[in-house]
């Protein structure tokens, strides 16, 4: 993978970003304005649990490719310290933020406290695959009023099949409120575009938004 340009940013300035994520649903609230959010360092990925029922092969060959890549310029994307800018050769035109996995501390119905994987489901994986540790944005404090919009799968890593490409027919997740099943969904992209990819639709019907 080549690079055609890499801009560093702070943790602060990555932390005050994710602050003002918005909710796509509840009036689009902002889930961690009142929650505590650190940036820690050499977790181990077994201890972050997946929400996720699949990971796919490529992207995390691509990640494996583009961790090479930023190292070159003295940037570790397993131990990021803040975030970066980046635009490839493949997408020049496409201003790519490469951050932490955002990690949050999630209260399950069945009263286990877990380290619930929110976003960089792939980030993780491919640290698992490296057998690596990795850095994390770790919310918590968030208002039980807005919990993940999925619920942590109950033998974690177990339960993720790693496939080529998604079935037509899929169910990603299990959902917490399965009649309007985004509407707890953080909207990421809001405040930094481009770090949500929108993948294939495969969940049934009944789930389709």
């Amino acid at each position: 993978m080549r690079l055609l340009s890499v801009e560093p940013f702070s943790g602060e300035d990555l932390l005050a970003a994710l602050r003002a994520t918005p909710l796509r649903g509840f009036d689009k609230a902002l889930v961690y304005e009142g929650a505590q959010l650190t940036i820690e360092h050499g977790l181990d990925p077994e201890t972050l649990v997946p929400a996720q029922r699949y990971v796919l092969t490529p992207t995390i060959e691509r990640l494996i490719d583009l961790r090479a890549a930023l190292l070159e310029h003295g940037i570790d994307l397993l131990a990021l310290h803040g975030g970066a800018w980046v635009r490839t050769a493949q997408h020049p035109d496409e201003r790519i933020p490469v951050v932490p996995p955002i990690v949050e501390e999630s209260l399950e119905p069945d009263g286990r406290r877990v380290l619930l994987i929110n976003d960089g489901l792939h980030r993780v994986a491919a640290a698992r695959a490296l057998r690596l540790p990795i850095s994390v944005v770790l919310a918590k404090g968030v208002s039980p009023k807005h919990p993940y919009y999925a619920y942590a799968l109950p033998g974690g890593w177990s339960e993720v099949t790693q496939l080529r490409e998604l079935p037509d027919v899929f169910e990603k997740k299990s959902y917490r409120m399965p009649e309007s099943y985004k509407a707890l969904f953080r909207e990421f992209n809001a405040v930094l575009p481009g770090v949500q990819k929108q993948r294939k639709q495969s969940n049934p019907t009944h789930l389709r938004a």
